[in-house]
């Protein structure tokens, strides 16, 4: 189960882990998931904000801020919070 906490440590929000899938990474905005080769990422109530599958987005590296790093034929891109490429460049 995972639990979304609020400042004052009380519960915001819960989920199972085999609806959602597996936590990759989190920022204060939004949370990403992997389940069934299919990215996924959710607020903090987890709710839906986008979904890609792996083979279009390449391999998950970090995320930081308000974007999402992944590697995929030598090359790096960061996409934002739905998913979508901000920049690439070569490894």
């Amino acid at each position: 189960m995972f639990y979304v906490l609020n400042e004052q440590n009380r519960e915001f929000s819960h989920e199972w882990e085999s609806s959602v899938g597996k936590l990759l990474g989190f920022s204060s905005g939004f949370m990403l998931f992997l389940k069934n080769r299919m990215y996924y990422t959710r607020d903090e109530k987890f709710k839906e904000i986008a979904h890609d599958w792996e083979s279009s987005l390449g391999d998950f590296r970090n995320v930081s801020g308000k974007s999402i790093n992944f590697e995929k034929n030598k090359m790096i891109y960061t996409r934002d919070v739905k998913l979508k490429e901000i920049s690439r460049r070569w490894k």
